[in-house]
């Protein structure tokens, strides 16, 4: 039983919800700060710090999962991937059916925490059909990097109608900054089946315009990520001189991302994706609660 829960967290990249929870932590912060400094102030209630962990779980697992099922034979076909655990056999069809359930039902269940505040729940589902879709997109279309990014974005925007019960232009730039960070990232991981996915059929923005190309389109997504940073400010004036500096960090640290993949080189892609991007959304979390708690 355990060898089989080692694996399930293995197959779910669990150690990779770093990408999506620092951010929803970051906008639950912000909204309970715009609370406790409103006229009658409000106080932060613990359910909703564990509604917020335990729905990022469940939905990034019930969408890994699920990904994992539906790529299953593009998985067992491509060299890079078909060591993963259903082309491999270490977890069956049905056991990993069971856990993406199981995993959706967790997500549904931790909306409930919300209440009084109902939209969490009524939003639960389309949300969850939203994450499990992205895993047919590479099908049909080279955009399947700004689903997957508008996928995470939901994470700061979905926890500040938790808190707050409504959407905001603060949530929804700071959304718009994840969906830029994750995309780019994400296309430049794709470079490495760049040419397997033009040999199966699937789209990708490497497949489309080639490693030079689409790295070039990752670059622009990072710009637009360190602009909509620097701009959130400006919908949410709590932020002081330690968010400014945090945002140079960021900048710098995507820089040094690009300076580590290049057209002709794709061996330091891992560095870059896993461990360029943990220290951005955890330490943009770490400066930012800082500053408002300061």
């Amino acid at each position: 039983m355990w060898t089989r829960v080692v694996h399930l967290l293995e197959l779910i990249r669990f150690s990779h919800t770093l990408f999506a929870m620092p951010f929803a932590l970051l906008s639950a912060l912000m909204a309970w700060t715009l609370n406790v400094r409103s006229d009658p102030p409000i106080a932060w209630r613990w359910q909703e710090l564990l509604g917020i962990v335990l729905a990022i779980l469940c939905a990034r697992s019930a969408a890994m999962a699920f990904n994992r099922l539906a790529d299953r034979e593009f998985d067992a076909a491509n060299p890079r991937t078909r060591m993963r655990h259903i082309p491999r056999g270490l977890l069956s069809v049905p056991a990993v059916t069971m856990f993406a359930l199981l995993a959706a039902a967790g997500f549904v269940a931790s909306t409930l925490l919300f209440l009084p505040n109902r939209w969490p729940l009524y939003l639960s589902l389309p949300v969850l059909a939203f994450l499990l879709g992205y895993s047919y997109t590479k099908r049909f279309t080279s955009l399947a990097h700004f689903w997957l990014g508008a996928a995470l974005m939901l994470a700061p925007i979905a926890a500040w109608i938790a808190v707050r019960g409504e959407v905001s232009w603060a949530a929804v730039i700071l959304g718009l900054a994840v969906l830029t960070w994750v995309s780019g990232f994400d296309i430049i991981y794709a470079c490495q089946d760049a040419e397997y996915d033009r040999s199966a059929g699937l789209h990708s923005v490497p497949a489309r315009l080639g490693v030079a190309g689409a790295l070039r389109v990752a670059a622009l997504c990072h710009l637009g990520t360190v602009a909509l940073l620097l701009a959130l400010p400006a919908a949410y004036p709590y932020f002081g001189g330690l968010y400014w500096a945090g945002c140079v960090g960021v900048a710098a640290l995507l820089a040094y991302e690009h300076w580590l993949v290049r057209p002709d080189d794709l061996t330091r892609v891992n560095d870059a994706f896993f461990h360029v991007n943990w220290v951005i959304s955890l330490g943009l979390l770490v400066v930012g609660a800082c500053d408002l708690l300061t």
